[in-house]
């Protein structure tokens, strides 16, 4: 079968999904449908927004869908009738049966992690908290549990000491969209030879990447330097580590905490308790002090550590 030939829908919603879409576009693949979320109301109007990808099917014309729910007897009538051979995946909801068994090639999805490392929702953002100093991106055949399928291809990325997971994404996004060209090549010329996930787990279990909630970025400041940084690396620029910044005189406000860096040298004498150093708020770890050097007030923009020591006029605080 010749590229041209072979039929594919995509499935994706996020500015991830759209590199690897667009790498399929400019590859000259036929991307007969493209399916994405519903429009949401967004900001203070409510005006419905488009999904990065929903945009990128709309300026190539690509033929898109946009269903409710993915059981829907008339969304499933209207994708079968594309006829595709093949559905790539890539950061969208998890797909009914009825759907993913469809394509005679099999449905493969692209997920941002070495799996069977990190499955789950959040796998960039876990790699970075962890403190790993490798990722990468996985393609593996859908099957009915998440996350579980035979793996067809893997390509792997070192995570710097100084990588935010803002970093991490962006590469993983570039090269998750040269791994899908690749995966699509060896389908095509069917050489591919996929691998059960259990052959790689050894009996050990797979490490979890659960969806990251407002707890889960909370710092808890009697952690050790080094992990409280992670954090803060693990979720900047979004969703954002924070804090509550208790401020002499009685005010406090919540800030996100966007970089950090460990103070090794700075012994520990309480967790929490903040010394004003210059541009640097020292701030007492488990075991020594990590400094906020840039940091999102709650109702403000993001500043320098140095701008909000300014503000605070000589006013000492503490973090909690």
């Amino acid at each position: 079968m010749d590229k041209k030939d072979l039929r594919i829908v995509f499935l994706g919603t996020p500015e991830f999904a759209v590199e690897s879409l667009d790498a399929l576009v400019k590859a000259d693949y036929n991307i007969v449908g493209v399916v994405t979320m519903p429009d949401k109301p967004a900001g203070r109007g409510h005006k419905l927004l488009h999904s990065p990808v929903k945009q990128y099917a709309l300026e190539h014309g690509l033929r898109l869908m946009q269903p409710v729910s993915l059981k829907d007897p008339s969304f499933v009538d209207e994708l079968r009738s594309l006829n595709a051979d093949l559905f790539i995946v890539i950061a969208f909801r998890m797909l009914p049966e009825i759907v993913w068994q469809m394509p005679p090639l099999g449905t493969f999805n692209l997920h941002a992690s070495l799996l069977p490392r990190y499955r789950g929702a959040a796998p960039i953002n876990w790699a970075v908290i962890n403190g790993d100093r490798e990722t990468g991106v996985t393609t593996f055949f859908l099957k009915h549990e998440i996350d579980t399928g035979d793996i067809l291809r893997q390509e792997r990325v070192e995570i710097g000491e100084d990588e935010c997971v803002g970093d991490i994404h962006d590469k993983l996004m570039h090269l998750g969209a040269e791994l899908t060209l690749d995966t699509v090549g060896h389908i095509l010329a069917g050489d591919l030879k996929p691998i059960p996930q259990d052959e790689l787990l050894q009996g050990e279990e797979a490490t979890p990447a659960p969806k990251i909630f407002k707890e889960t970025c909370r710092i808890d400041w009697t952690q050790p330097a080094e992990k409280v940084r992670n954090l803060v690396r693990g979720l900047s620029p979004y969703p954002a580590a924070w804090t509550t910044i208790s401020i002499d005189g009685g005010e406090s406000v919540t800030a996100k905490i966007l970089k950090a860096t460990v103070c090794k040298d700075v012994v520990s004498r309480n967790p929490g308790h903040v010394t004003v150093a210059k541009d640097r708020l020292l701030t007492d770890c488990g075991d020594c002090a990590i400094a906020i050097e840039r940091l999102q007030p709650a109702g403000k923009r993001p500043m320098d550590a140095g701008e909000f020591i300014r503000g605070l006029n000589g006013r000492s605080v503490t973090v909690e």
